[in-house]
């Protein structure tokens, strides 16, 4: 068990190993809610991490599957204490997006981006994110806002430290290009775009205008992998009518071929630099 895997990725874990041993007991998800008289949903939310579940759930539910390895079973108790574990981003709770994203970044050992409008949130300056919160949240008191800024700031460590998370960021043209505050606050971003991907771990591109279409046009993508449990890799698919996670393995490889796609469609590292420098120079 990694100890930096932190509870969300270990959620996930247990999900899965539970998800494995019903399976095997030759079960349906409505068979267990129904031996347990619990709410039809549970189960699932139980499976796909929605939802913690007690040391004392994962005896009960070992018990019906007719697990027996002690030591298997003491192990996904133990993961369901951890999982349970309060986090620095319990604190935010209140403004976090549904699903858990902060979680899985934290835990995650690489992240591909897609970004179409803005700067992802792990790129940017503290100017740039006041002018985008005022912008999009006009009724929000400054002690909200400085919260959120708090928040943002904090996953920016990931791109630090011992084992940082390897980013690999592609965004379209029209986000180096757009000005978000002003004049003053877009020089500082892109410079601090040029500094932050001089990082071994930070890779950037921009995807011209002239790339044309491509499979990710519907909104801004991330692919998130985790080195130990390759198994678990997740993509996040952020959209108006509210964000989506992909799972299953068939449908995360594809994602990740559509990434290797567009990847080759973009400016290369070097030449993506040369275009942020003269913007600064125009």
């Amino acid at each position: 068990m990694s100890d930096i895997e932190g509870p969300t990725l270990r959620r996930r874990r247990l999900g899965q190993e539970l998800k494995r041993c019903r399976e095997a007991a030759a079960l349906t998800q409505q068979d267990v809610s129904r031996h347990f008289e619990w709410h039809s949903a549970k189960v699932t939310r139980i499976e796909t991490a929605r939802v913690a579940v007690t040391p004392r759930d994962v005896r009960d539910l070992l018990t019906l599957y007719h697990v027996q390895d002690e030591e298997y079973r003491e192990a996904l108790v133990e993961l369901a204490r951890l999982s349970r574990e309060r986090t620095w981003w319990t604190d935010y709770r209140d403004i976090l997006r549904p699903g858990n994203f902060v979680g899985l970044e934290a835990a995650a050992s690489s992240m591909r981006c897609w970004e179409p409008v803005i700067v992802p949130g792990l790129l940017q300056t503290e100017a740039y994110m006041r002018a985008l919160i005022r912008s999009g949240r006009p009724g929000d008191s400054q002690s909200h806002i400085d919260r959120r800024i708090s928040l943002r700031l904090t996953r920016q460590s990931r791109l630090v430290g011992a084992r940082p998370l390897e980013l690999a960021v592609i965004m379209d043209e029209s986000v180096v290009r757009r000005v978000i505050g002003n004049e003053d606050v877009m020089a500082e971003q892109l410079r601090h775009l040029i500094e932050v991907a001089k990082s071994p771990n930070v890779t950037l591109q921009i995807l011209p205008f002239s790339a044309g279409e491509h499979a990710f046009l519907g909104g801004p993508a991330a692919l998130l992998e985790f080195r130990e449990t390759t198994h678990l890799s997740v993509v996040y698919l952020e959209g108006v009518a509210g964000d989506y996670y992909e799972e299953q393995p068939a449908e995360v490889a594809q994602h990740r071929q559509e990434f290797e796609r567009l990847s080759a469609k973009a400016l290369d590292h070097r030449t993506t630099m040369k275009m942020i420098e003269s913007l600064l120079d125009a």
